[in-house]
C-alpha cells in the first residue's frame, strides 16, 4: 500500500524575531483609511462576505486582517465594539486569536511538508479545501467564523479555483479575508467577488516613529536609513534591522557615492564580506537598486537632465545581480561590473 501523504504543517514565515506576530499586534500604523472602511461595514451589520486586502509586503495586511477577525469574533457584525475595531487585550476572543487557538478562526498559509521537511512552494488546493469543512462547522460563541488566506498570491491554479467556488456560494455568518501583494495576478472572478481594501506604503515619518518604538537602540541615522530603504514597508525595515541589513544598506550608499573614484581594494573587501553572508549578494543588490531608485526619483523632482542614463544603469544592475545569483558567479566580478556602469554614468550624466 502506498504511503499516505501527511498534511502540511503551518509555519510562521512572517514572524520577525523580537517583534510581535501580526495576530498579536494591536497597533495598525498608517492604514487609517482602510481600517475606517472596514469599521463602517462591520458596524453597520452588513459587511461583505469576503475582503481582498491588498498592498506591498510588510505594510500591515495581516495586522488589519487579524484586527477585523478579533472584532468579528468578539462583537459580531455590530456596533457593540469601538469604532476603530480595537478589542481589549484581556478579551477572551483577543487572547485566543493571539494564541492562534480560536475555534472560529482558520489561517491558510504555505506549510512545511511533513514528508520532505521543506517549505511548500505553493498554497495547495488541499489547504484551500479546508475552508469548506471549517465554514460548515457550527458557529462559535460569537456566531461568526473567519478565515484568513495569507497570501492568495501563493495559490496554484487548482487552489484558486477552489477558492472561487467558495466565493460563488458563500456561507452565512462567515468572513473570508484574502491577502495579496500582487492582486493583478489573481483571477478576475476572485477579485470581483471580494470587496477591496487597499493598503499603502507607509511614509518615512511613520516608519521612523515605529522603529524608534520597536528598536530604541538604533540611532536616528540608522532609523532614517532603514525607513528610506524599506520602500514604505515596516516589515522590510524590521528585517533589514536584523543581522547585516544596516551594514549592507550603508555599503550600498557608499558604493554609489564613490562611483566616480572607486577604491578597488575596498571593493574586493566588500565582496569578501558579502560572500560570507547568507543571500548577501542578493540582499545587497536589492539595497543598491533601491538606493538608486530613490536618488533618481529625487533628481527627477528637480528636473535634472540625463536621467535616462541612470535608468539604463538601474536596469543593467538588476540583470547583472540576477544572473550572478542564478549562476553562482563571483561577487567580486559583479561588484566591479556595477561600479563600472555607475562610474560611466557619473562621467556622462553627473552623480546621483
Amino acid at each position: 500500500m502506498a504511503k499516505r501523504s501527511q498534511p502540511a504543517e503551518t509555519v510562521e514565515t512572517d514572524r520577525i524575531e523580537g517583534v510581535d506576530h501580526p495576530r498579536q499586534t494591536t497597533r495598525l500604523v498608517g492604514q487609517g483609511p482602510a481600517a475606517a472602511i472596514a469599521a463602517r461595514a462591520l458596524r453597520s451589520g452588513r459587511p461583505p462576505q469576503a475582503w481582498l486586502i491588498c498592498g506591498p509586503p510588510g505594510v500591515g495586511k495581516a495586522t488589519l486582517a487579524y484586527r477585523i477577525a478579533r472584532y468579528l469574533l468578539a462583537y459580531g457584525a455590530s456596533d457593540k465594539g469601538p469604532d476603530d475595531l480595537s478589542v481589549p487585550v484581556p478579551d477572551p476572543a483577543a487572547v485566543q486569536v493571539a494564541a492562534g487557538s480560536h475555534p472560529g478562526l482558520l489561517v491558510l498559509k504555505r506549510g512545511v511538508d511533513r514528508d520532505s521537511g521543506k517549505l511548500m512552494t505553493v498554497l495547495s488546493v488541499g489547504e484551500v479545501r479546508r475552508l469548506s469543512g471549517f465554514f460548515g462547522m457550527t458557529s462559535g460563541a460569537g456566531g461568526w467564523r473567519v478565515a484568513v488566506v495569507d497570501t492568495a498570491d501563493d495559490m496554484n491554479d487548482a487552489a484558486a479555483n477552489a477558492l472561487l467556488k467558495l466565493l460563488e456560494e458563500p456561507p452565512s455568518r462567515a468572513m473570508l479575508l484574502v491577502l495579496s501583494n500582487t492582486p493583478g495576478r489573481l483571477l478576475p472572478t476572485i477579485r470581483s467577488r471580494c470587496q477591496r481594501l487597499n493598503l499603502r506604503p507607509l511614509c518615512e515619518s511613520n516608519l521612523e516613529a515605529e522603529l524608534a518604538r520597536l528598536l530604541p537602540d538604533l540611532s536616528a541615522g540608522e532609523r532614517a536609513s532603514l525607513a528610506r530603504l524599506s520602500g514604505g514597508s515596516l516589515g522590510a525595515a524590521l528585517r533589514l534591522a536584523g543581522g547585516d541589513g544596516v551594514m549592507l544598506a550603508g555599503e550600498a550608499d557608499r558604493l554609489i557615492d564613490q562611483a566616480a573614484k572607486p577604491e578597488i581594494p575596498a571593493l574586493f573587501a566588500l565582496a569578501e564580506k558579502i560572500s560570507r553572508i547568507a543571500d548577501g549578494l542578493d540582499v545587497f543588490g536589492a539595497f543598491l537598486s533601491q538606493a538608486l531608485v530613490e536618488r533618481i526619483r529625487a533628481r527627477a523632482l528637480t528636473r535634472q537632465p540625463h536621467l535616462d542614463r541612470w535608468v539604463d544603469v538601474l536596469e543593467k544592475l538588476g540583470k547583472t545581480f540576477a544572473r550572478t545569483e542564478a549562476l553562482h558567479l563571483d561577487p567580486r566580478q559583479t561588484l566591479l561590473t556595477a561600479v563600472r556602469e555607475m562610474s560611466a554614468a557619473t562621467r556622462r550624466a553627473g552623480a546621483v
